[in-house]
């Protein structure tokens, strides 16, 4: 062979490639594994890289920490990897298992030993979904194990940080335990309503959808509540990426939530007159151009009622008749004045032009990746954007809903009627801020009922993190590592199973995602969706033999 063949070859390489990928079956695990890889590679390069687009400080450090940035993405234990190996992986023994299963069928298994004679027996009285699930549980521990190796999980254990996959894991662990919630009480066999009349099939699942709906809804309030509660006390249990984007959306100053957190610590009281530190609210109160006694808790008002009229006359303050605490001017910042009506309407202005540039992608995108052609079409348009609008409206009640809240308990109402409970409990962790916690997630009745499915998936793993002891996700503990492996397996190896055998039981962000991966872009549900129908899923063609490759040769 010389210059010119081998030239030759490596031009034609790709070609080769291509045309015998194109003879592969789309759930191939070949083709499965390219699937991954790609997806997952594109979702660790691109927030690692985004840095380097929008800031100029992370340009600043050079081409070499792109090409750092790169080659940790490549590597063998990174995040495109060690997904690849947990998703691909399973399907591979999977294949080689049914081989294994053709070839001793055909072949007998007289010449087997004992012993895998015993194991054969008992593999065989397996169903496929279990046999799917074994594979897959051997290929995800080999995942969290590629991912636990990593350098950056290794230090975690005493620097004192959570583990860096633990959302990754609690991630799996909500959408496994949704599929199972959904298997279990709204989508049952169908087998098992085959024999009913339409009428009473329809009736059905009308009503398993609307307690699907009302679950959602609940799910999200419990959530959310609890989130917001850590946001104002402890940030620390939240994610700190989640707990920044929450504080860019709230646009409260960070000495409101010091005196917040120093009321339920003790640092902070109106009727002992303490600030820790002594300039915590008066600095904020002088940046504001207000009085810094404003904001000195020796000199407000603990209760409300006449003695604190007084108090207001002497400070110059003319907005919080018969209440104590905090004047509304420094609690609302630079947003507004003393009106607290005025405050909630503007805030939720600002989260509703915020949430308009979140949501436009997350809606058009999908339309665009599937069926871009329908946004051509003036209806379609105008329904994406009234859908675009619908979300942005829900974020910006759950905005508003809150301030108003916090108004209506240390303002408005309550503070008003009991003037004889003092500000420390209408500010403290019961207060204001418990009930505003409470109100705001009701705001999710705004969404449809597919999105309040989506938005309760999406906040109940910080949810659960935030429920966990703190001290003990940071303390390194073999008993943490092993439980988030152990969750970090079955919820992915669940996944997969369904996403085989039960596609019906996914929703959301893990049905559309885990239809592409395993079944490819001619997945019934892709096809669907690029042609705007609710056609049946397409059959497969079968794989082609070798000896119809063998006559296409001829």
């Amino acid at each position: 062979m010389d210059f010119n063949d081998v030239r030759k070859h490596l031009r034609d390489a790709p070609h080769d490639l291509a045309d015998y990928l194109h003879t592969l079956p789309d759930d191939h695990p070949l083709q499965i594994a390219l699937r991954t890889y790609s997806l997952a590679l594109s979702l660790a390069l691109g927030p690692a890289l985004l840095p380097f687009l929008t800031s100029r400080k992370a340009r600043a450090q050079g081409f070499g920490r792109v090409l750092k940035t790169v080659r940790r993405e490549l590597g063998i234990t990174a995040f495109a990897s060690a997904i690849t190996v947990g998703v691909a992986g399973g399907a591979a023994i999977r294949h080689i298992w049914e081989k294994w299963e053709t070839q001793t069928q055909q072949n007998g298994s007289d010449k087997l030993p004992r012993a895998l004679k015993a194991v054969k027996v008992w593999l065989g009285c397996l169903k496929d979904s279990h046999k799917t699930f074994l594979s897959n549980v051997i290929s995800s521990t080999l995942a969290i194990a590629l991912l636990h190796s990593r350098r950056t999980h290794a230090k975690s254990a005493w620097v004192g940080r959570p583990s860096p996959t633990l959302d990754l894991s609690l991630l799996f662990l909500v959408r496994a335990m949704d599929s199972l919630v959904q298997f279990a009480l709204f989508k049952p066999p169908e087998a098992s309503e085959r024999h009913l009349p339409e009428p009473t099939k329809e009736a059905r699942r009308a009503n398993r959808h609307k307690w699907s709906s009302r679950l959602d809804a609940l799910v999200f309030w419990a959530c959310s509540a609890r989130i917001m509660w850590c946001f104002f006390y402890e940030p620390e249990r939240l994610p700190r990426s989640y707990n920044k984007w929450i504080m860019t959306l709230a646009n409260i100053d960070p000495r409101v939530l010091g005196a917040l957190r120093g009321i339920r610590n003790g640092n902070f009281s109106y009727e002992r007159g303490i600030s820790v530190p002594q300039d915590l609210v008066t600095s904020l109160s002088k940046d504001l151009g207000y009085p810094p006694s404003w904001g000195d808790p020796a000199l407000l008002p603990a209760y409300g009622g006449p003695q604190a009229n007084e108090t207001w006359k002497a400070l110059g303050v003319s907005s919080r008749p018969g209440r104590g605490g905090l004047p509304c001017e420094i609690v609302h910042g630079d947003v507004t004045g003393a009106s607290c009506f005025a405050n909630a309407a503007i805030r939720g202005a600002q989260a509703f032009a915020e949430a308009i540039a979140i949501y436009l992608p997350v809606h058009v995108l999908p339309i665009l990746l599937t069926r871009p052609r329908k946004l051509l079409q003036v209806s379609r348009l105008v329904a994406t954007l009234l859908s675009v609008a619908r979300s942005a409206s829900f974020l910006s009640a759950f905005v508003s809903s809150i301030w108003f809240a916090v108004c209506f308990t240390r303002t408005l109402v309550l503070a008003r009627l009991f003037p004889g409970i003092p500000h420390d409990f209408w500010d403290g962790p019961f207060g204001c801020t418990f009930i505003g916690s409470l109100v705001c997630g009701a705001s999710i009745w705004i969404e449809r009922g597919r999105r309040r499915g989506e938005m309760a998936l999406y906040v109940l793993p910080r949810a659960i993190r935030a429920c966990l002891p703190a001290e003990w996700l940071k303390s390194g503990r073999a008993s943490v590592r092993w439980a988030e492996r152990l969750m970090f397996i079955l919820s992915l190896s669940s996944l997969l199973t369904a996403a085989i055998h039960r596609p019906d039981t996914l929703r959301g962000l893990s049905r559309w995602t885990l239809a592409f991966v395993m079944k490819g872009p001619n997945a019934g549900f892709w096809k669907r969706k690029r042609l705007g129908t609710n056609a049946p899923p397409t059959p497969r063609a079968p794989s082609p033999t070798k000896e119809t490759d063998a006559h296409d040769a001829r």
